[in-house]
């Protein structure tokens, strides 16, 4: 979850919030804050929990013993899923300045309904149209949780005392996290109630629409809590839209080939992204297709990582609190190696190392690990740039990570075809991950020295 806080445009003046003044005290006891916390929370659990859908569904299982049917079609739902963030993220923080954040909010959640209320159809007619449905579902949804992102992350400052947005963030990356678990899991749970593995995979997206119906449900809860969100002004009532939104800021290419550690820093950052959007394709096939675990089990595994993640930030946060970023950035560089290293052993004639009852533990450990190697880089690019161009940074630096994440969908294809000529096992993609991460392990270290003095 990337935070765009702070207008990637222009300077303008600070909103002004209109309605009520933020009410004192702890966040919690703020009516306006809690219907923000439900909106993002069901808008977490739903993106997940349809994706997940998808991504199950784009694996080919054998059925009956016979050979698996068709190609892993994760990546191209990852990279369909990506897209948006990369095409519209600039014109979705324009538009999250230029109109009330909270109007941004509630039309993106009206959109959300439309969105599920299509992808039942798409589910529906799964059998004659094939995926095709189903990909333009998924692109807009990605769009939808684009418009969504920039409104939802930059509203807090405006809704909020000032001494109340370190709580606030705590509860919203919680709250996330909880979202992002229940969601991937509850996929699973749902995929295998509705859906009879011993037919094609199309006949079986069609039962799925159960499964889309519920996330009807879902985003028109989150609709409704969305409703509660106080009314803010316009950040910059008066901004003029400019092609250059779209693209990198003139300004930040220039920081960028001044300051070479920030430069490092981000592409540091794009590589944990891709290694992040890698993570998840292969755990699914690890899981369902090596391992023979069902679709539950599978979409729990998954949620496994983002526990470790989260546990693994919170310790991260600690430990780099007197400033010992580089140490902590060590640790989770190195621990992505060694676990996906473990993951990626399989014993001939015996199976994989780790097992059904092993693999579970050691996906904690490397979500912890990439915590660990995420926090200081996100940290490092928050803070290093010049005050005036720390928001239009964090605009580059989503833009940056979702292309990351659209790459990632690129190379698992790739991994995917020579893995299936070869015959080997599945666990050879994590393999293939400690091998591009490798360089990195070796190679980066965080330099905190000042821009001025670094070297160009």
């Amino acid at each position: 979850m990337i935070d765009t806080t702070k207008n990637p445009y222009e300077a303008t003046v600070p909103p002004v919030a209109s309605g009520p003044p933020p009410e004192p005290g702890h966040p919690l006891t703020n009516p306006s804050f809690i219907g923000f916390v439900v909106t993002q929370f069901l808008g977490a659990f739903n993106d997940n929990l349809f994706k997940q859908l998808l991504l199950l569904l784009a694996i080919p299982v054998a059925i009956e013993g016979a050979k698996a049917a068709g190609p892993d079609l994760q990546g191209i739902a990852t990279v369909v899923f990506g897209l948006p963030f990369v095409i519209f993220g600039g014109l979705a923080g324009y538009l999250a300045d230029r109109y009330s954040k909270r109007r941004v909010i509630v039309l993106s959640k009206v959109a959300e309904i439309v969105v599920m209320m299509l992808g039942m159809v798409a589910f529906l007619a799964a059998p004659i149209v094939g995926f095709n449905g189903l990909w333009v579902v998924l692109f807009l949804m990605g769009l939808q949780s684009a418009f969504f992102g920039p409104g939802k992350y930059g509203i807090l400052p405006e809704m909020l005392r000032p001494n109340q947005l370190a709580r606030a963030n705590g509860i919203v990356l919680m709250t996330t996290f909880i979202g992002i678990i229940f969601g991937t899991s509850l996929a699973g749970w749902l995929k295998d109630s509705v859906v009879d593995e011993n037919v094609p995979r199309m006949v079986a997206a069609r039962d799925l629409w159960i499964g889309s119906l519920f996330c009807i449900a879902v985003a028109v809860i989150g609709t409704f809590a969305s409703l509660l969100i106080r009314p803010v002004n316009a950040a910059a009532p008066g901004l003029l839209f400019r092609l250059r939104y779209l693209g990198v800021p003139g300004a930040i290419i220039s920081l960028l080939r001044r300051d070479r550690a920030l430069a490092l820093a981000l592409v540091a950052s794009c590589v944990f992204w891709l290694i992040a959007g890698l993570t998840i394709q292969s755990v699914n096939s690890l899981c369902r297709v090596q391992l023979g675990m069902t679709d539950t089990w599978t979409s729990i595994m998954v949620a496994l990582i983002s526990i470790g993640i989260a546990v693994g930030g919170a310790l991260a946060g600690w430990m780099s609190r007197g400033g010992d970023g580089a140490r902590v950035l060590k640790i989770g560089m190195w621990g992505v190696v060694i676990w996906c290293g473990l993951l990626a052993i399989t014993i001939p004639g015996r199976g994989h190392l780790l097992g059904i009852m092993g693999v579970g533990p050691v996906l904690i450990l490397l979500g912890a690990a990439a915590a660990f190697f995420a926090i200081p880089i996100q940290v490092f690019l928050q803070s290093r740039p010049p005050d005036d161009l720390k928001g239009r940074m964090i605009a580059v630096m989503n833009q940056a990570n979702f292309l990351a994440i659209v790459f990632s969908g690129l190379i698992y294809m790739l991994m995917d075809a020579v893995i299936s000529s070869m015959n080997w096992p599945r666990s050879a993609l994590f393999a293939a991950m400690a091998i591009l991460f490798l360089p990195v392990a070796i190679a980066y270290r965080l330099d905190s020295r000042e821009a001025d003095d670094a070297p160009v």
